[in-house]
């Protein structure tokens, strides 16, 4: 009974061990491909680079943009189990948390931009041998929804 109970044991532990391995790895330095991505109506950045610090479920997101709706500089770190955090972007207090859904990093978040709320809900995806990642951008705000579809390459 005992060694039925430790195998069993081991064969949970070994199952949750091969899902976490099977997850993207997403770390990396990343340049966006304006050529590839889509901004629907807004103004398209002139530069935007990503750092990313992957170790599941540690998840460090270092951008940079230039252009577009301005120069925007802003770094959060998440962990990959639904946890929230807050911090700061471009003066609104933002709240956010990642997950995963299958195979993509899906991050979710709330703004508060001067008591206005816009949703944000981001989906990760690696592609091309894991040098392609792509960033659809989902935002609800009082006026309307927009979608913007960023595309990386890595560094």
């Amino acid at each position: 009974m005992k060694a039925a109970v430790c195998l069993i044991a081991a064969l949970a532990i070994a199952a949750v061990a091969a899902g976490a391995a099977d997850k993207p790895n997403f770390s990396g330095e990343w340049k966006m491909n304006a050529a590839k991505s889509t901004f629907g109506p807004v103004p398209p950045p002139t530069s935007f680079t990503r750092k990313m610090e992957h170790s599941d479920p540690s998840l460090t997101i270092a951008d940079d943009q230039k252009g577009g709706t301005g120069d925007q500089s802003n770094a959060r770190t998440y962990t990959t189990d639904g946890k929230e955090i807050s911090y700061q972007a471009n003066g609104a207090n933002v709240k956010g948390a990642a997950s995963w859904e299958g195979d993509t990093l899906v991050i979710r978040s709330n703004a508060d931009a001067g008591g206005t709320t816009i949703s944000i809900v981001e989906k990760m995806t690696l592609s091309g041998g894991n040098k392609t990642l792509a960033d659809g951008v989902h935002i609800v705000t009082p006026v309307g929804e927009i979608d913007v579809t960023y595309i990386f390459e890595k560094q």
